[in-house]
């Protein structure tokens, strides 16, 4: 009988937190940004240059180890990380390697194979490194030194998870526990969320765990799936084949859908950490700890029983709108504004993600104002638009946030419920359709639908529905 297989994994992440300047000093940590311009001494490790740690970064980290239930180390310091590489300025990181800031925690995951919890080893701070830009054309590499220094938090998993789903499923609930604490916007495609992987496989039943491989380069949940199915494939092709597997760091090419290997792994002693020199050590009082707790916003899981409570919508609905802390901000403001919970849910379930589909978006991108979408849902529910002149003025507020009301007037979108107007329309598509008539007076109901039709294109589609076929009928009698 063939051997059966278990995967084993342990993810570690790295969040990049929403401060406005780095950890280390005073430069902006905004994406984007010229080559080189957000930096100065510190973050470019210029001799003689001394870092201040950012108290905001201490307090995103709190917020999210106690999100995520961990115990907070309250003298937590840190740890100079030595290594060499053109994009890390100083010849060293500035990490936590003895006293992390929080460390055993977990949180609950729901996956196919059910709910479980996933540990969490530690959560440290640390600053990012530069980033190298690879030039082709040149053969060259160049270095941009914005990313240096920008404060980050190193979410360590204990190897939990046993499959890819189960994976995406830890990610996307910290992702949603990050978010909801306005702790980073974590978008994987800008790199403020990074997951590197580590992998083993062992047979079913065994308690020793395998060799495992570190995998990098993951920048969406599908090439985090696709690399994780590509990496047990691999590794139990070797074990069936009697090699061994080395532990290695890998990168994963999501182009070919292949892993290569960068370097053999290293251990802690490789980087010989030692104090960080520069910096005191953090003290944290327990009414520090309290001040972060008090302060912590409501989460989606209560969210959620709210929701139900307050404004009586869906079990669907609300686990929809819940799942990105900006759907649910939209959600909250625009009911706040028309009181119409159910109808603002239909907008943002139906209209708002068929868009964003169409338009690769994620609810993070989303631009419009509740104001103009709670206009909206009062001009459709007035009866001044009719519904398919609503989904169209809608696509003009998800795209440049138009005020509707104005838009409507200028455009002359308003529907007509003039019954003398709509009556003599209607009788001139009668009398244009003749066979539409005999069909329909001969009992095909579905007759009706072609003269709706025609007499809505005749009214420029801004004619009340149901009133258009209320006329048809009286006539045709």
């Amino acid at each position: 009988m063939a051997k059966q297989y278990e995967t084993v994994i342990g993810l570690e992440v790295h969040i990049e937190l929403a401060t406005k300047t780095k950890i280390f000093c005073g430069c902006s940590t905004e994406f984007g940004g010229a080559p080189n311009t957000h930096t100065c001494p510190v973050c470019t490790g210029m001799p003689g240059s001394l870092p201040v740690l950012n108290k905001q970064v201490v307090e995103y980290a709190m917020a999210i180890g106690l999100a995520t239930n961990c115990k907070i180390t309250q003298v937590c310091k840190f740890d100079r990380k030595n290594y060499f590489y053109p994009d890390n300025p100083q010849n060293y990181q500035i990490s936590q390697l003895y006293l992390p800031i929080a460390r055993d925690g977990y949180v609950e995951i729901e996956s196919g194979s059910g709910k479980k919890k996933v540990r969490i080893h530690e959560m440290h701070m640390e600053e990012d490194a530069g980033k190298l830009v690879h030039d082709e054309w040149d053969d060259t590499s160049l270095v941009d030194y914005n990313r240096s220094g920008v404060p980050l938090v190193e979410i360590v998993s204990e190897p939990d998870m046993r499959s890819a789903e189960e994976v995406i499923a830890y990610l996307e609930k910290l992702r949603m526990i990050v978010q909801y604490l306005g702790a980073s916007d974590c978008k994987l495609q800008e790199g403020s969320m990074r997951a590197d992987v580590n992998l083993s496989v062992r047979e079913v039943g065994s308690d020793q765990f395998g060799t495992r491989t570190e995998m990098k380069n993951l920048n969406s949940f599908k090439a985090i799936a696709h690399a994780i199915e590509g990496e047990r494939q691999r590794q139990i092709e070797l074990i069936e084949e009697g090699k061994q597997v080395v532990q290695e760091t890998r990168r994963w090419d999501d182009n070919k859908e292949h892993s290569y290997a960068m370097r053999s792994k290293e251990d802690a002693q490789d980087y010989r950490y030692f104090p960080e020199p520069d910096l005191v050590p953090i003290v944290i009082s327990d009414e520090w700890i309290e001040k972060i707790k008090s302060q912590q916003p409501e989460l989606r899981t209560e969210k959620l029983e709210r929701y139900k409570e307050q404004f009586d919508i869906p079990q669907y609905d609300a686990e929809i709108i819940t799942g990105s802390k900006k759907m649910a901000d939209l959600f909250e403001a625009t009911t706040a504004i028309c009181e119409k919970p159910k109808k603002v849910a239909n907008w943002l379930i139906g209209e708002t993600f068929h868009l964003m589909k169409d338009n690769e978006m994620e609810p993070e991108d989303l631009t419009f104002s509740p104001e103009n979408l709670a206009k909206l849902i009062d001009l459709a529910d007035a009866g001044t638009i009719n519904s398919s002149v609503a989904k169209d003025v809608f696509k003009q507020i998800f795209q440049e946030d138009i005020d509707p009301e104005k838009y409507v007037e200028e455009h002359g979108l308003k529907m007509v419920n003039d019954e003398g107007a709509l009556r003599e329309t209607a009788a001139k598509v009668i009398a244009d359709n003749p066979q539409a008539v005999a069909d329909f007076k001969g009992g095909k109901e579905k007759a009706i639908g072609a003269l709706l039709g025609q007499t809505m294109r005749a009214m420029k589609g801004k004619a009340n529905p149901g009133m258009v076929n209320q006329v048809l009928r009286e006539l045709l009698k």
